[in-house]
C-alpha cells in the first residue's frame, strides 16, 4: 500500500515538473513579464505614437509654407506649383517650387532659407555625370513646369538683349565675380556669352570671346566672318567676301577686325564704337597695326639674287 502511495506521489510530482516549465512560457514574455501585460503595453505604446504624429500636411498648407520660403529666400517667386521633397538629417524641411514666371527652385528652410535655381541643380547634375555616370547629384526638380530648362534659357537670352534667334543656350558657370555665365547660339548669326550679375545682364559677342581665349560651341566660323561682313557694308572694303574673321582689339582710336576675303588681299579694318568702318588697310601694307594679318598669308619675298645685292 505505502509502495502504490509513493509511485502516485511520483507521478504526481512528475506531471507538476513537466507542466510548470510550459506554463511559465505562456505566462510570460522574454523580459519576464506576463504576456497578456506586454502585448497590452506595445500596443498602447503604438497607439500612443500614432496619436502624437501630426497629421500631413495639405497641398494648401505646403504652398502657403513653400511660398513663405520662396519670399524669405529673395527669389522672386510667385509660387504656382510646389511639393514637399521631405526633411535633411539636419531636419531642415525641403520643398520644390514652380514659378508663374521663371525657372524653379529646390528650397530647404533653413535661417535663412537656401534656394537653388532647377536650371543650375541640372547643369551640376549633367556635369557630374559626365564625369562619373553612377554619381548621385542629390535633388532635381521633377514638377513638369521645371523641367524644360531650355525654355528658361532662351528667355534669359532674350533678357539680356540678344536681338537674334536663340535656338541653343547652355549654363557655361559661375565667374569669379559670382555672376553666372551661359552661352547663347543664333540660327541667323553669331552668338554670345551673356553674364547674369545681381539681376543685370550683359553680353559679349562670339567674336570677342575667342579673341579672350574663350570658346563659343554655338558659333561657327562662317557666322563670326558673316558679323564681319555686315560691319563693312557701304565702307571701302564692302568688296571683301568675308570668308574668316577676327577681333585683334582695341584702342582709344577704335575697334580693329582683320579680315580674310574669298579672293584678293586680306584687310584690316578700323571701327568706332557705333561699329561703323572708319579707315581700312590691305594686308599686304599692315604689318605694323596689332602685329599684321594673321589669316591671310604674308606674300612670299622673292629670294635675294645670286651672289649677293647688285
Amino acid at each position: 500500500m505505502k509502495a502504490r502511495i509513493a509511485a502516485a506521489l511520483a507521478a504526481l510530482l512528475f506531471s507538476a515538473i513537466s507542466v510548470a516549465p510550459a506554463f511559465a512560457q505562456q505566462e510570460r514574455g522574454p523580459d519576464n513579464q506576463p504576456a497578456t501585460v506586454q502585448s497590452s503595453s506595445r500596443a498602447s505604446a503604438s497607439r500612443q505614437r500614432r496619436e502624437r504624429r501630426p497629421p500631413a500636411p495639405t497641398a494648401e498648407q505646403i504652398q502657403a509654407a513653400a511660398q513663405e520660403q520662396a519670399t524669405l529666400a529673395n527669389t522672386g517667386c510667385q509660387v504656382s506649383e510646389s511639393k514637399l521633397l521631405g526633411q535633411t538629417t539636419a531636419n531642415t524641411t525641403v520643398y520644390e517650387v514652380a514659378c508663374a514666371a521663371g525657372p524653379g527652385f529646390i528650397i530647404e528652410a533653413k535661417t535663412p532659407p537656401e534656394a537653388a535655381s532647377c536650371i543650375l541643380l541640372a547643369h551640376s547634375a549633367e556635369t557630374l555625370r559626365a564625369r562619373d555616370p553612377a554619381a548621385d547629384p542629390g535633388p532635381q526638380c521633377t514638377i513638369a513646369a521645371n523641367t524644360d530648362t531650355q525654355k528658361f534659357l532662351r528667355e534669359y537670352a532674350v533678357q539680356a538683349g540678344v536681338a537674334c534667334t536663340v535656338d541653343q543656350v547652355k549654363v557655361l558657370g559661375k565667374a569669379n565675380d559670382g555672376g553666372v555665365m551661359y552661352e547663347a547660339g543664333c540660327s541667323d548669326g553669331a552668338g554670345f556669352w551673356l553674364k547674369q550679375l545681381n539681376d543685370a545682364w550683359t553680353k559679349t559677342p562670339c567674336i570677342q570671346v575667342l579673341a579672350e581665349n574663350g570658346t563659343c560651341a554655338f558659333t561657327t566660323t562662317a557666322e563670326n566672318a558673316a558679323l564681319v561682313k555686315s560691319y563693312f557694308a557701304g565702307s571701302e572694303a564692302a568688296s571683301c567676301d568675308v570668308t574668316e574673321a577676327r577681333l585683334m582689339g582695341r584702342n582709344a582710336n577704335g575697334v580693329f577686325y582683320e579680315a580674310k576675303c574669298a579672293a584678293g588681299d586680306g584687310v584690316i579694318a578700323r571701327l568706332n564704337t557705333e561699329t561703323v568702318v572708319q579707315q581700312v588697310y590691305p594686308c599686304a601694307t599692315a604689318q605694323q597695326i596689332g602685329g599684321g594679318c594673321k589669316l591671310t598669308p604674308a606674300p612670299t619675298t622673292a629670294p635675294a639674287p645670286a651672289g649677293g645685292r647688285p
